[in-house]
């Protein structure tokens, strides 16, 4: 798998060693759809995209693209085509992702479908989960046993000393994973140099891990939360950071992550000079809105703390789009039982994202940010064919993004809503 991004400031050489195409690909073009190369590309009306090889072999105007004999072609009339969409901040850790090799091929490819790649997602980064879980399904994609996404991952989270989740305890019981709390400086970094060697892209830390009454929130020491950070960086792997509130915020800030992996209503707005600060930083940021609004309502809590919530939570993207900060798309499904991607996006579009903004989180953000800039995000020649055909144009409506129609990775259709086991797509007015 490759290896990810850090800041462009740490002096850290940094080994693009892509994944290959977890199957032989099919050669296929997308023919007269409207072309979106890029998110800051005029489109392309009544486009071709040809992929040969797992590759983008053309991309084009239909009259100037000539489709050989043999290639699957699909009719892209009334489509819109963009690159791969990636989803930077899921979970695999609910059935049937916890123990993995014991399912078989065709439950994890169905779950892979329904839940990520029928809403466009070509790469996932699993930013926390049981030891080994997520490798042992990549693993199982790689050798083409199980079709699905790209798929990253920091592996099992840092939790702050006596600081395990208030949610996650049962699961951690249940399962008797071993405890994720880090209580020193050597044993963060003991711990973040195993996991990357075992095969993590990154580390999770919650510098803010909520632990229930009476304290609430516990901060993560600032001290461990560095050397994990550190360790992470000193393999060319990036930080992520759950903050929940201002403690856990400054302490994400002045640890050196990389990526603040939700936003933090508990923390209050945020200032254009905090905003300044994350982008000195080179801080990317999560939004993660449908988590707020979901999670909030699940528990009962009155309407207008949700509204308070959500609003402040969009406040923080809103400035920090404003300020030039990077946002990446995510939805922290698979903690929550939210797949559906319409919700999100109608939350980012109400922050004040628009359209191009969106493309840009879900394609040539995160492929930069990951470290993956020379070979996707973009539709363009040479690069690696992961696409997604939107059945409508999200120029008029964000949540367009949500309509999809087919994901290929690497020139492989691993969702077609037209196939008979693909999922039936939720009805909208």
């Amino acid at each position: 798998m490759p290896t990810v991004l850090l800041k462009p400031r740490a002096a850290i050489a940094v080994l693009l060693a892509f994944a290959a195409p977890t199957a032989a690909a099919q050669d296929l073009a997308v023919v007269s759809a409207r072309v979106y190369p890029t998110p800051d590309a005029a489109p392309i009306e009544d486009a071709t995209v040809w992929i040969r090889d797992g590759r983008i072999a053309a991309v084009g105007p239909r009259s100037s693209v000539k489709v050989p004999s043999g290639v699957r072609v699909i009719d892209g009339r009334g489509t819109s085509v963009t690159a791969g969409f990636w989803n930077s901040h899921v979970h695999l850790i609910k059935p049937p992702f916890h123990s993995p090799d014991e399912q078989s091929a065709a439950t994890l490819t169905d779950a892979l479908r329904e839940r990520f790649t029928r809403w466009g997602f070509t790469t996932l980064f699993d930013i926390a989960s049981l030891p080994g879980d997520a490798r042992a399904v990549r693993a199982r994609i790689g050798r083409g046993e199980v079709v699905g996404p790209q798929l990253l991952t920091v592996d099992m989270p840092f939790f702050p000393e006596h600081g395990t989740p208030i949610y996650v305890r049962e699961l951690w019981q249940q399962t008797k994973a071993p405890s994720a709390e880090v209580a020193t400086v050597a044993e963060a970094r003991s711990r973040a140099a195993a996991q990357i060697k075992a095969g993590a892209d990154g580390v999770k830390l919650f510098t803010g891990a909520i632990v229930g009454a009476p304290q609430g929130v516990l901060p993560m020491s600032k001290d461990i939360a560095r050397a994990t950070v550190a360790e992470a960086h000193a393999h060319g792997k990036p930080a992520f950071a759950h903050p929940t509130d201002k403690a856990g915020l400054d302490v994400a800030v002045d640890s050196g992550v990389d990526v603040l992996a939700h936003s933090a209503p508990d923390a209050g707005e945020w200032s254009p000079e905090f905003v300044a600060r994350l982008k000195a930083d080179d801080v990317a940021l999560v939004p993660t809105l449908t988590l707020f609004d979901s999670e909030l309502r699940r528990e009962g809590v009155p309407e207008p703390v949700v509204k308070r919530f959500v609003d402040t939570a969009q406040q923080q993207l809103k400035a920090m789009a404003a300020g030039g900060g990077q946002i990446l798309f995510g939805t922290d499904a698979g903690y929550i039982d939210v797949y559906d991607t319409h919700l999100e996006y109608q939350l980012m579009a109400a922050a004040g994202m628009d359209w191009r903004q969106i493309l840009a989180s879900l394609t040539t953000a995160p492929a930069q940010r990951f470290g993956q800039s020379a070979l996707r995000g973009r539709l363009v020649e040479g690069f690696a064919g992961d696409l997604v055909v939107l059945r409508t144009d999200p120029r008029v409506r964000p949540d367009a993004f949500a309509e999809v129609r087919m994901t290929v990775r690497d020139g492989r259709v691993i969702y077609d809503a037209t196939a008979p086991s693909a999922v039936p797509a939720p009805a909208r007015d």
